[in-house]
């Protein structure tokens, strides 16, 4: 049934996961994010033409180099490394949190990298920041979106349980 095609200005409901190079699941989204096809959705150019045409129930994947991406590939110049001893105790492990306020107030999260004998990285790029990751997603539903949908990008009823509420690129 046509209807039930993705295709534009179709409402489409799916989950997705992101695995990286190695086929680790980064992340995953099992509650049910929804957008309008083509009109305000956020979705990366190459997810969108793998959905294109997928049905209910149909899983597709679409790969994404770090150019195509909103984490871009890595910027050598958002990577420290210092003494662990100059690091309060409470951010001495991988993965700690760090945030850090430039002079315009502008504050920036880092995350502890690595930690190799007395020294510690930290990192400001994104986590996926020059990397290959592939975008896996189920679709749920496809339905025709309604007129109200089209307009303002949005399930009705669903205010900011759709891309388009969510300020944010897909991922």
């Amino acid at each position: 049934m046509t209807d039930e095609i993705v295709t534009k200005d179709k409402h489409v409901q799916f989950t997705y996961q992101i695995t990286d190079e190695t086929g680790d699941v980064v992340e995953r989204i099992d509650l049910p994010m929804t957008c309008i096809f083509g009109r305000h959705n956020r979705l990366y150019e190459s997810v969108e033409l793998a959905m294109l045409g997928a049905g209910v129930g149909d899983e597709i994947s679409a790969k994404l180099k770090p150019a195509e991406c909103a984490w871009g590939e890595s910027d050598p110049a958002l990577i420290f490394t210092d003494s662990l001893y100059n690091v309060p105790s409470e951010y001495r492990y991988v993965g700690a949190e760090v945030q850090f306020q430039n002079d315009k107030n502008e504050i920036k999260t880092f995350i502890v990298s690595k930690i190799e004998g007395n020294t510690i990285t930290i990192d400001g790029n994104h986590p996926f920041a020059g990397k290959t990751m592939t975008f896996h997603v189920k679709i749920l539903a496809v339905r025709k979106a309604t007129g109200e949908e089209l307009v303002e990008g949005v399930a009705s009823g669903a205010e900011g349980m759709g891309l388009a509420g969510q300020g944010g690129t897909l991922h």
